[in-house]
């Protein structure tokens, strides 16, 4: 499968995220990759071990010369977020990814292409076998479950690495380097609904909202883009008058990803139904209208529900009310901007999965900020404010930012290379989304750090891609840099 990808160039590189398309890797299920990467690495004769929680460090010795070299960590998480089209039926379990090629990008057909970050987990397997560079002491650190937790960094072993500078290899932007991420926090919060049954002239209707692009939930957070859960539920209060009360909902699949998909099944007067379908068709142009150029297929459809009133319950009108209510003031988007680093979100939030199901509610937001303290701040907006209906909100998977060092000599080393290999200086930036570095740097606090990557476009959504072209420059950069190191040179 995808044999295609071995005509592509640089050739290691491809070879490898070829293994990666045809091996699921969704998070928690990463171990058959884990241990066909272990056996890669006994083939090759490198030594490989794991740390307590089950990350993978496969080590090759330096080069004759360069073994007091400090040594360089390539680090990369195995496993890749799991979105496909509701047409396009995928087990991401067992199947392969079925990539192509288009103008210069690739793709993968109806689903997430797991670029992000297969391709920088198939750079550092790369440069684990390249001959043609002098090296010191290479670590390539593969972690687990980052797109669902970052559990993996989060129970990454002390005192287990031996490296200097760590190379996180998952960005996105060509001709960009990053020195500085943002924190985060998931939140999540639960409750029992109390339910009743139909009244005799209800009727039961499904009300989708669906054709958003969707997206990263912090990387695209800013891009104002359409989030189901938000609009749907917005769609709900404006039905609010006709007495509807909820009897299911399920909006979005993961809180790292924009939703770009949601389903209420509600109960509703008989009578009322010319007046939902005229409501809901006024919403669906006035959606189209506010995400012009930015979410145009956006979709508000009405259509018969699978069950009958006869054989389901509802919940109460007082507990619909009040869960609209609370869903429609929850934080979403762009909290605050940074005044430090202009131009760059600082704290945000993407309200990512929310279900009703038998009066059992549950959400799953993921906020974000720069400063710790924001984060566990609109946290606590969560908790108070569905509080209010009695909902129990805890707050998990806490992880620190990752402080940016303007002055590293790694960074130096990395921006003299880049006009070197590139011909132009690369941009130093601060993103405002996950990386694994301000994690693994609080545990290993002596590391330098850098994180670059090839250009990845629609992440966490089956719109991603990657441009070709700026593989071969990722790769050509990151060969001379593991070099250039070794070479013991000035940064």
């Amino acid at each position: 499968m995808n044999d295609h990808l071995l005509q592509l160039s640089p050739e290691p590189v491809w070879r490898h995220f070829r293994t990666l398309c045809n091996t699921p890797r969704s998070s928690g299920h990463e171990a058959k990759l884990v241990e066909i990467l272990e056996r890669w690495a006994d083939d090759n004769g490198l030594t490989h071990d794991r740390d307590s929680y089950g990350n993978l460090r496969i080590r090759r010795a330096a080069s004759p010369g360069c073994e007091s070299v400090p040594g360089v960590i390539l680090q990369g998480h195995l496993d890749m977020v799991t979105q496909a089209n509701s047409d396009h039926p995928h087990d991401f379990l067992n199947d392969p990814l079925d990539t192509y090629v288009e103008d210069g990008w690739l793709h993968a057909r109806g689903t997430t292409l797991g670029a992000d970050n297969g391709l920088g987990v198939a750079a550092a397997l790369a440069i684990l076998e390249a001959d043609d560079i002098d090296h010191g002491p290479i670590e390539a650190l593969f972690t687990l479950e980052e797109e669902t937790s970052l559990q993996g960094a989060l129970s990454l072993d002390e005192g287990w690495l031996e490296g200097r500078y760590l190379l996180n290899l998952d960005s996105e932007d060509r001709g960009e380097v990053y020195i500085g991420c943002a924190g985060g926090a998931d939140v999540v919060v639960d409750a029992d609904l109390p339910m009743r049954g139909c009244d005799e002239e209800e009727v039961m209707r499904k009300i989708s909202l669906t054709g958003l692009v969707g997206g990263h939930s912090g990387a695209d957070i800013h891009k104002e883009r359409g989030n189901a859960n938000q609009l749907l539920v917005r769609a709900l209060r404006g039905l609010s008058d006709l007495e509807i009360r909820l009897v299911d909902y399920h909006g979005g699949t993961l809180r790292n990803a924009l939703p770009r998909e949601a389903f209420a099944t509600i109960v509703v007067d008989e009578h009322h139904l010319p007046a939902m379908e005229e409501t809901l068709t006024t919403l669906q142009a006035l959606y189209r209208e506010e995400l012009a150029g930015v979410d145009d297929g956006v979709t508000l459809s009405l259509s018969p529900a699978a069950t009958s009133c006869e054989e389901a319950e509802a919940l109460t009108d007082t507990a619909t009310q009040l869960l609209v209510a609370a869903l429609h003031a929850a934080p979403h988007g762009v909290d605050r901007m940074s005044v430090e680093v202009p131009g760059v979100v600082e704290t945000s939030n993407n309200l990512g999965v929310v279900s009703l199901e038998n009066g059992r509610f549950h959400l799953c937001a993921l906020v974000r900020s720069l400063r710790d303290s924001a984060t566990l701040n609109l946290a606590d907006r969560f908790t108070a404010l569905f509080g209010l209906i009695g909902a129990q909100t805890r707050v998990e998977n806490v992880y620190p930012g990752w402080t940016p060092s303007a002055d590293s000599t790694l960074l130096t080393r990395f921006r003299r290379l880049h006009r070197e290999e590139l011909g132009e200086d690369p941009a130093v930036k601060v993103i405002h989304a996950g990386l694994e570095c301000g994690i693994i740097g609080g545990k290993y606090p002596q590391l330098e750090m850098i994180s670059f990557g090839p250009v990845i476009r629609g992440a966490h959504s089956p719109t991603e891609r990657t441009e070709l072209s700026s593989v071969e420059e990722f790769w050509k950069v990151l060969k001379a840099l593991v070099a250039d190191i070794a070479s013991g040179k000035a940064a």
